[in-house]
């Protein structure tokens, strides 16, 4: 059964972006479902249909919303074992292994995180998204290390305002296939999908791509190749995989932007997630919670130092 929510803004009230009203004022829900909502025209404005999220309210205003109920997904969940960094009633803070895709698409209708986390929690189902339950950010097939789920949408809102607003720190390792052009820097580049080919991502001009932040540090400097202590600041598909490559040092391993043939003996590219720093719903300080690297890169490195 639908909920109808109705709300009067008082001639006192500050005007305020729609989305953003109905997030303060409904806080069960998460900012990607109110929005979702607007669009499907479940939203009102003085009785007209919301023309969209960032309308503008003002005092005087009478606000209705219909809010069906949460469907459910078609998801089967799998009994799949996850290395759990940490969990409470709000998250699960997972370990991700290298070849895990983290939510079912097209060539991937199981084995995934979401099917796995479905298995050990079945009250993240419709939380965030039918499709997509609890996911909060994404890595890479290949790519491994800490990843959050939300297992509510008050904790899904709270944790994905905090990737929004950057104030989520993350920290990977990378391999890369020879040197950058400094010791440290920091790479500004736009990116957005290639022109060419649709499932890759490049560098692109401000106004085709969305901004794309990176700085980076080198760890340990070998012949052929550097360990680089990488920070994306914003969080765009391959963004790492993208600006590495940008800089003619592409990550280790990486077919896609990288070499075709690996220059170390690898199956999947040399990306780790191995830092997160974040505040736990109902906390006042960040945490930060690390992982460390997967045996199969460890070894890779006591290689190139021997």
């Amino acid at each position: 059964m639908n909920d109808q929510v109705a709300f009067f803004i008082y001639e006192e009230d500050s005007p305020e972006r729609l989305d953003k009203y109905l997030v303060n004022r409904l806080p069960q829900y998460s900012r990607s479902r109110l929005q979702n909502l607007i669009k499907q025209g479940k939203v009102t404005v003085n009785g007209e249909l919301a023309s969209k999220a960032g309308q503008t309210l003002e005092g005087g205003m009478t606000v209705e919303i219909l809010i069906p109920p949460s469907q459910t997904s078609n998801i089967e969940p799998e009994s799949i074992p996850l290395d759990i960094i940490f969990e409470n009633d709000d998250l699960i803070l997972v370990n991700k292994p290298a070849g895990m895709v983290v939510h079912p698409a097209a060539g991937h209708s199981s084995g995934t995180l979401v099917h796995a986390a479905l298995a050990h929690a079945p009250d993240i189902e419709g939380v965030g998204g039918v499709q997509r339950p609890g996911v909060v950010h994404r890595l890479d097939k290949d790519t491994s290390g800490l990843i959050l789920l939300a297992k509510n949408d008050r904790s899904h809102r709270w944790l994905q305002d905090q990737f929004r607003d950057r104030q989520v720190e993350k920290v990977y390792l990378a391999l890369v296939d020879g040197h950058p052009p400094t010791p440290a820097g920091r790479v500004e580049a736009s990116i957005g999908r290639d022109n060419t080919q649709r499932k890759r991502m490049s560098v692109t001009s401000p106004h085709k791509g969305r901004e794309a932040v990176t700085e980076y540090r080198t760890r340990e400097t070998f012949k052929e190749h550097t360990l680089l202590e990488i920070h994306p600041l914003t969080g765009r598909t391959h963004q790492i995989r993208v600006h590495m490559a940008f800089l003619d040092c592409p990550v280790a391993g990486d077919q896609v932007y990288g070499h075709r043939h690996a220059t170390i003996p690898i199956q999947r590219h040399f990306l780790h997630a191995c830092q997160l720093k974040f505040i736990i719903p109902g906390e006042a300080v960040a945490r930060t919670f690390e992982s460390p690297l997967p045996d199969e890169l460890t070894s890779i490195l006591e290689s190139l130092r021997g």
